[in-house]
């Protein structure tokens, strides 16, 4: 049986803890920050974790992490 392959895409949008939680970068960080304030833009430096309905799905996209 051959290895499965990663998903590079995924592989460097995610990331893992101890525990099996899947740390994400937020959205909308990238262009057109003028029209967002600085309390918004400073909210967005900061990671978050993936929903619990995905966890699944990207288990299986990144299977060696």
């Amino acid at each position: 049986m051959p290895k499965q392959k990663t998903h590079r895409a995924s592989a460097k949008r995610f990331s893992f803890t101890k525990t099996g939680k899947v740390k994400r970068g937020c959205a909308y960080k990238s262009h057109l920050l003028t029209g967002k304030t600085t309390k918004r833009t400073r909210k967005l430096r900061k990671g978050a974790y993936a929903d619990k309905t995905v966890v699944k799905i990207i288990r299986k996209l990144v299977p060696y992490k």
